[in-house]
């Protein structure tokens, strides 16, 4: 599986801070045997959806982003993702939430979202190291099985 990562952080676009949930994400996908470049870092908004239409038309199998999911008016990349996306998986998004919301009671504000634009699966995660590894948690056993969905595979048969 292809995967790319993008980190939507004004400030670490800006260089006042390093990033570090694109690192854990890609060490994450790299451990569940995706090939994966360095994160991108761009501002949240129209930069975010630039970036998802760069790795929708580079036939990127998955694309996880990090940041921008909160409820403040910087935080656009729901938006953005939206616009993208030919249909949502809830299920993702709702699974990711829950699985945090009893140790970070304020995952329960993360408005990020699950689906897939062409062939690309789209997940937005906070941005944090800690929704980073969370959300590596969820995907880890969904990953393969939604990639090989979203490309026509066929439901494993039970013996």
């Amino acid at each position: 599986m292809r995967a790319r990562v993008i980190v939507a952080s004004n400030r670490a676009a800006a260089g006042v801070y390093a990033d570090t949930s694109g690192p854990r994400l890609v060490s994450g996908l790299r451990e569940l045997g995706c090939e994966v470049g360095e994160p991108v870092v761009v501002p949240d908004g129209d930069p975010v959806a630039e970036a998802l239409r760069e790795a929708v038309a580079d036939g990127v199998d998955v694309v996880l982003t990090s940041g921008g999911t909160g409820v403040t008016p910087t935080d656009r990349t729901p938006e953005a993702t939206r616009g993208l996306l030919d249909f949502e998986i809830p299920g993702i998004a709702e699974a990711i939430r829950a699985y945090s919301r009893d140790k970070v009671p304020a995952a329960a504000l993360s408005r990020g979202l699950a689906g897939v634009a062409g062939r690309t699966l789209i997940v937005n995660l906070p941005g944090s190291t800690g929704g980073a590894k969370d959300g590596l948690a969820v995907l880890a056993p969904l990953l393969s099985h939604v990639v090989d969905q979203i490309n026509g595979g066929d439901h494993a048969q039970k013996a």
